[in-house]
């Protein structure tokens, strides 16, 4: 295809021209042009803009830029030359995650906005990127805890409050698009990422990433559903690893969270993987990416590769010669496939389009459409009326780390808090007990991944011995007792010496994770993005740690941190109470000792299971018809060392330690009543469940009512039972609350033997309770 200039000039319209006076004959063309009417309609708009738009503006479009080409991120020097160079390649969307002040994020916004309205033919304004999983990734913004504990809260409205939390801090400092949230399932334990998803099930993923879109959205920042799809269940549990499984499998199990996230919500993008499924590369998959999200699913929008994840055809999957790599192979393999934008990280293999065009290898139309895609999302989204919503530097702190957006992040770390054993009632603690508290994660903010360079040592984190201090009248003494990363027992005196001389001990041990910097330049960690494990045990001196505190006789309370579940089964046995609480944001300490004291009745439940061992895996609680024996003959060793053999397993249980939705209270709660508003349907109906929830102690709390729906008989083999609602509920001391949860029957179907999604005439089961394993009631329910 010829350039736009030479075009003119072959069609007479004027003789063979300069760059500079064809730009300024499309500028004077473009001036009352549809695509800049906010009025006109956007199909309209995307359709005229797409018409004066040459292949070099488009490939532009689908190639993403990074501000340090132009904002130096060690002296904030400005490179206009960088600017002109990156937006003339990469002009769609560019990233801005990087550790510097916050001035020079938005004045490098603000400047490659204006210079893209201003000083180019068209005035495309492009999609500021970061991540935003459990926080703005900028210094100094609010962090929230991890996307695995917010899931233990299991209130959908306060994850909302959260993403509108997120997209107000962003959108001060000019940023447009947040890479989050993830849709994907922690299904594979040993996987680094665990901490990153929402949790096991499809259902609560699902209405957790449907919340985070709104929240996102409705602040005006486009929200990215990631990673799509299928993604968080690799090989060996080793990070971007093949994921093996089929057409029904995929549907059943990984598709309906990303879904309701990405339909449901409406999301403005999504993010490809890493991963092959069933031999497929994602990035690559044109049934995933066509056939069933454009085709079936209706999507208009746009989704990206993630960082290098296109060099992976050729140089992990080997489609395609590695070195140097086949551009041309790439492009043809991703382009067509539905993947519409080239995220960095690799070797833009993207800038290839206009050849291939030209060569006729490639179909135009192809090209169009994903450029379409991307621009319907901005004309959405508003970016060519506003193109940079940053305000100045004196407005930020009214908008961003702000006295409400800290409260919220306390409040959703204490309901995210699940207490999983508490003998004797030993929790809450008396305000005016002497305290030992111990442990190498008791005085170290443990944030997880996916925040900025050093933010664990923002001055406004609460670790979990100030969080204590803060809370308490009484004496506090702390050791470390072992560093979370060494064999070293040197420090168990003075921590045993401690635990003596208190009333109790409260140790804090865990897993912990590095910050986006850290992670990548190979400090030690046990969870995170490519820091995957073979043992779910605690490291090095931790457990003998704690060991030798619960020896002291003295009460002993355990606080497993931690991004993932910790399979240290005579922990539970031996621990006076054990309290879980996932990676925690800024608040975590003084959301901990709220829960420790009681100002906060503990209300989280298991987003995921806990397995006894890793050689348990997988014990997510929806496994198939089939899966799972219901009455294991389990074998184990007994207190006096004696073992007793069993089959399954030989020593151990198929059966989690802790199943998904568990979780105890200080409040004592019944359930009674169970019924359903009707027990004959049709695959259109919605129904409502109702149960009595009764709280027969002294003290208010809060009740996560979990309805599962088993399906009695079905032609292929489904999950045994699966979460269909759920909703948390205050019940005060003494009282009885009548709780009400939706359902719909369409949601009730299978993947039949020819791949149609049906919902089968028959008996269904709709059960009520506190956990996936802990069902109350039931009621009967017939499709016919």
């Amino acid at each position: 295809m010829p350039s736009l200039r030479k075009t003119i000039a072959l069609l007479g319209v004027l003789p063979l021209v300069s760059a500079q006076e064809v730009d300024l004959v499309r500028r004077k063309a473009a001036e009352n042009a549809i695509y800049k009417d906010p009025n006109a309609p956007v199909e309209a708009r995307v359709s005229d803009l797409l018409s004066r738009m040459t292949i070099e503006e488009k490939t532009a479009q689908l190639l993403q830029g990074d501000i340090s080409n132009w904002i130096n991120t060690t002296t904030n020097e400005f490179n206009y030359t960088g600017l002109v160079a990156n937006m003339d390649q990469k002009a769609g969307q560019f990233y801005v995650g990087y550790p510097v002040p916050q001035n020079w994020i938005s004045e490098g916004v603000r400047k490659a906005q204006e210079y893209l309205i201003q000083n180019t033919t068209l005035g495309i304004p492009a999609f500021v990127q970061t991540e935003g999983i459990h926080g703005f990734l900028v210094g100094n913004a609010t962090i929230f805890n991890s996307p695995i504990g917010q899931a233990c809260s299991f209130d959908p409205e306060l994850i909302q409050k959260m993403g509108a939390a997120i997209a107000e801090e962003s959108l001060a400092l000019g940023v447009n698009q947040l890479f989050a949230p993830l849709a994907d399932l922690a299904r594979e334990l040993r996987y680094g990422r665990v901490e990153e998803t929402f949790g096991e099930d499809g259902h609560l993923v699902g209405e957790m990433a449907y919340s985070v879109v709104k929240g996102i959205q409705g602040g005006n920042v486009s929200a990215t559903v990631k990673h799509f799809a299928g993604f968080s269940n690799p090989e060996q549990g080793l990070n971007t690893g093949p994921v093996h499984g089929g057409e029904r499998e995929l549907r059943t199990t990984w598709l309906p969270p990303f879904k309701r996230a990405i339909i449901d919500a409406g999301a403005y993008s999504i993010m490809g993987a890493y991963h092959s499924y069933d031999g497929i590369p994602s990035i690559a998959d044109h049934h995933l990416q066509t056939e069933i999200l454009r085709n079936e699913w209706g999507y208009k929008y746009w989704i990206t590769s993630d960082a290098g994840a296109t060099d992976r055809l050729c140089c992990s999957f080997k489609m395609c010669a590695c070195k140097p790599i086949d551009m041309e192979a790439v492009t043809m393999y991703a382009l067509p496939a539905g993947n519409d934008v080239e995220m960095g990280g690799g070797s833009y293999n993207y800038k290839v389009i206009p050849q291939l065009v030209e060569s006729g290898k490639l179909d135009l139309d192809v090209v169009d459409t994903a450029v379409a895609r991307q621009l319907r999302a901005k004309f959405e989204l508003g970016l060519f009326e506003e193109p940079y919503k940053g305000v100045s530097g004196n407005k930020t702190q009214a908008l961003i780390h702000t006295t409400e957006h800290v409260k919220l992040a306390r409040q959703i770390d204490a309901e995210s808090i699940v207490l999983l054993e508490n003998r004797n009632s030993i929790l809450p603690l008396k305000k005016s007990a002497n305290i030992a508290v111990i442990g190498p994660m008791a005085d170290f903010a443990n944030l997880g991944d996916y925040v900025v360079y050093q933010s664990q040592y923002n001055p406004s984190n609460v670790t979990p011995l100030q969080g204590i201090r803060n809370a308490t009248k009484g004496k506090v003494t702390y050791a470390k007792g072992c560093e979370r990363w060494s064999n070293d027992q040197s420090g168990f005196k003075d921590a045993v010496k401690a635990a003596k001389k208190a009333d109790v001990a409260v140790v804090v041990v865990g897993t912990w994770s590095r910050d986006q910097q850290e992670l990548w330049v190979g400090l030690n960690a046990t969870t995170g993005e490519h820091v995957d494990v073979s043992s779910l045990n605690l490291v090095g001196a931790m457990g003998p740690l704690v060991q030798a505190i619960i020896e002291t006789g003295k009460p002993t309370v355990v606080v497993f941190q931690s991004g993932k579940p910790v399979s240290e089964p005579w922990i539970s046995k031996s621990a006076s109470a054990l309290v879980q609480q996932f990676y925690p944001g800024e608040q975590g300490g003084n959301a901990l000792a709220d829960v420790l004291f009681g100002d906060v009745n503990p209300s989280g439940k298991l987003s995921v299971s806990f397995p006894y061992d890793v050689g348990t895996l997988p014990v997510y609680y929806d496994f198939l018809n089939s899966g799972r024996p219901s009455n294991p003959d389990a074998g184990s060793i007994l207190p006096n060392g004696t073992i007793q053999f069993g089959h399954q397993y030989v020593i151990g249980t198929p059966a989690p330690l802790y199943e998904f939705g568990y979780g105890k209270s200080y409040s004592n709660f019944t359930y009674s009543n169970i019924t359903v508003s009707k027990t004959n349907v049709s695959a259109s109906d919605t129904i409502t469940v109702s149960v009595n929830i009764t709280n027969k102690s002294k003290v208010d709390g809060k009740e996560v009512v979990q309805v599962y729906v088993q399906d009695m008989i079905a032609s292929v083999a489904v999950p045994n039972i699966q979460l269909k609602a759920f909703k948390k509920v205050l019940v005060k001391a003494g009282k009885t609350e009548q709780v009400d949860l939706s359902l719909n029957v369409a949601d009730w179907g299978v993947w039949d033997m020819k791949m149609k999604y049906v919902v089968e005439p028959g008996e269904f089961t709709v059960w009520a309770g506190s956990s996936s394993k802990d069902l109350r009631g039931n009621a009967t329910v017939t499709v016919v």
